[in-house]
Parts: C-alpha cells; structure tokens; sequence
C-alpha cells in the first residue's frame, strides 16, 4: 500500500509517501509546498492544490492521510487551517483516493507511544521507523510522514481486525479510532 500523508499549512504544506509491502515501511519521497505570504490567501490554496495534484499523480497512492485541525487561538488561523485541508481533501477526493483523517494527538500517541509528545520526539520517531539517516526536512515533511505511519498503523490494525473475524457481520470501521463495531448476535429462542 503506497500512503501519502500531508500536514497542511497555509504557507507550508507538508508532504510524505511512504510504501509498505504488509509488515515494513519505506520512505518513498517528501517534501514541502510553499506558498508565499505575500500572496493572496486564494493564490496560495491554488498553488498547493497543483502541487498536491501533481505528487498524486506522479506516486499513485492508494490513501490519504491528513492530520486534524486544532483550534489555534486566533480564529483566522483555524479557518484558514480548515481551508487548506479542505483543498487537500478535493483534491484526494478528485484522484478517488481514500482520504482518513488523524488528530495530532493520535498522530503522536502512534508514532512516539504518548499524545503529549514533542515535535522534535516525532521528527526523531519518524527516522528511526523509516530508517532514516537523518531527520527529514523541514519538519512539515517530518509531520506529514509521521501522519502517513499512523495511519499505516491504524489500517493494519483494522485489516487484522477484519481478518480474525471472518464471516462476522461488520458494521462501521472507524480507523482514526482504531476500532471496528461489530453487531452483538442474537440467540436463538427456544
């Protein structure tokens, strides 16, 4: 499965794809986009949504994975948060890949083991999962591939979930919580 995670940004959006052949991953290729601040607000969600465009088209992902907003203290910042993720998920949407969403926090309790955790102790995470001999940069690149293992995570823990439950009807799988709901069975009355 080829994965691209991104961590969107109104003046830099992260960007990782990373692959896995079911039990190890590698990093495929990261990057940033940036968009100038001097540029109007519209020129920059233009610019990102051609670049994401065009690493879809050139790596073929089969998923999405884009970190969560967070509700910053200045209200325009979050909206314009929430509009670049929205570009990104249009343009996911338009390339018919699956998009899955992921909070920072889940991002950080996956890839470092707490919710709390630092930057620099997920960009540190990041190389020694991907194997890396250095952290990559800049660190928009490092989250949006920290974004892309959690959800490689997520995503095989529910494939398993799947697989050791076979003939079970399945509900919903919510895989930002790592969790599938399976109908309780009825007995039979006597």
């Amino acid at each position: 499965m080829r994965i691209l995670g991104i961590d969107p940004g109104s003046e830099t959006t992260g960007w990782g794809v990373i692959e896995d052949d079911g039990r190890h991953y590698r990093l495929v290729e990261c990057g940033t986009v940036r968009a100038s601040p001097a540029q109007k607000f519209p020129a920059r969600l233009l610019r990102i949504a051609t670049a994401l465009e065009e690493i879809i088209e050139r790596h073929r992902p089969e998923a999405c994975a884009i970190e969560d907003g967070f509700l910053a203290t200045n209200v325009k910042v979050t909206l314009k948060l929430g509009q670049v993720r929205g570009v990104a998920m249009l343009v996911a949407e338009r390339a018919a890949v699956e998009i899955h969403e992921y909070s920072p926090r889940l991002v950080k309790q996956t890839v470092v083991g707490h919710g709390n955790a630092e930057k620099f102790q997920v960009q540190q995470m990041v190389k020694t999962l991907l194997s890396l001999t250095s952290v990559p940069e800049p660190h928009d690149a490092a989250d949006a591939l920290a974004v892309a293992i959690c959800h490689f995570h997520h995503a095989r823990s529910a494939r398993r979930l799947v697989a050791a439950a076979p003939g079970a009807i399945l509900g919903t799988a919510d895989l930002r919580r790592n969790s599938i709901r399976v109908p309780a069975r009825r007995r039979a009355s006597r």
